[in-house]
């Protein structure tokens, strides 16, 4: 990674939108901490609903843990809307339809949307977590030009061949790809070693 924040430890921005899977945003920054990651935390306003919904936490109480800052989502002086401020990744999760469609038409019009802007004009690594279903065509083309723009498109769609046991084994198995594409290492969940099949006679 190429920045590190003002005490030595790598840093995400992370935003949490109004799509659902506010699980996945929670079990994110939980890893994060625990990796040791400082997270700059940015919720908005539907998001928030969505938080309360699913989890039954507030934004405040999902950054009332160490190392987690949290953001104001109009605020577009902070730190994560200048590109002169290094940050080690930047991740939406989970990303609405309306984020998407934003970014991809350059609008910055709130910090979740100007800090992934910023990201992609620094050529900075942004990882956007989709959760939706179907796919509307207009999100689906947003999608396809953020993909040839560097960004990594990260649906939320936890696979099965782990034989999950509930639903937190299956938002492990996300946030893991989460965590891959930031080059940490973690133990959620099992790896693929190609041992799972018998050989064929």
């Amino acid at each position: 990674m190429e920045g590190v924040c003002r005490d030595g430890m790598p840093e995400a921005v992370v935003a949490l939108t109004g799509a659902s899977g506010a699980q996945y945003c929670v079990r994110l920054i939980e890893a994060l901490v625990e990796h040791k990651w400082s997270v700059n935390l940015i919720v908005t306003s539907t998001g928030a609903i969505n938080l309360d919904l699913e989890c039954g936490i507030t934004p405040r109480e999902l950054a009332d843990r160490e190392g987690v800052n949290l953001e104001d989502n109009e605020n577009l002086a902070a730190r994560a809307a200048s590109g002169s401020a290094r940050f080690d990744a930047y991740v939406i999760c989970p990303a609405s339809g309306t984020t998407i469609g934003k970014i991809a038409a350059g609008i910055s019009d709130n910090l979740a949307t100007r800090s992934a802007l910023v990201a992609m004009k620094e050529r900075r690594k942004l990882i956007v977590i989709p959760r939706e279903a179907p796919y509307s065509t207009p999100h689906l083309k947003a999608m396809y030009n953020l993909s040839e723009w560097g960004v990594v498109i990260l649906p939320a769609s936890p696979g099965f061949y782990h034989s999950p046991r509930d639903i937190g084994d299956l938002v492990d198995f996300v946030v893991a790809r989460i965590l891959d594409q930031l080059d940490i290492e973690h133990s959620l969940g099992k790896r693929w070693t190609g041992e799972e099949v018998g050989a064929e006679d």
